[in-house]
């Protein structure tokens, strides 16, 4: 695969909208950065408690949408509209070949 889907591209934008941005992950990208090891990647910055609040989240989040796109199309196109504003300066998705 080495083009984007747009209909796709657009799902997994909605998808990282709402299960990733202003959720708990946001949260903890919040407050001071640790000194010791904000640039060290050998240091792990959340434990295991914390990861996986954000992470339950996500999954919720990904199946409320994908549970909407199958079950209730008006409101899975709100919410896709929603995100097209919040990730129309996004990157588009890089496809792995």
């Amino acid at each position: 695969m080495t083009l984007t889907d747009p209909r796709i591209a657009r799902d997994a934008e909605t998808i990282a909208l709402f299960a990733f941005r202003n959720g708990p992950l946001e949260d903890l990208h919040t407050g001071k950065l640790c000194t010791h090891c904000a640039d060290n990647s050998a240091y792990s910055r959340i434990n295991d408690a914390e990861m996986k609040v954000p992470m339950q989240n996500a999954m919720t989040q990904v199946y409320r949408y994908l549970w909407m796109r199958e079950n209730d199309p008006e409101a899975y196109e709100k919410d896709s509209a929603l995100a097209d504003r919040f990730t129309c300066a996004w990157d588009n998705p890089v496809p792995k070949t």
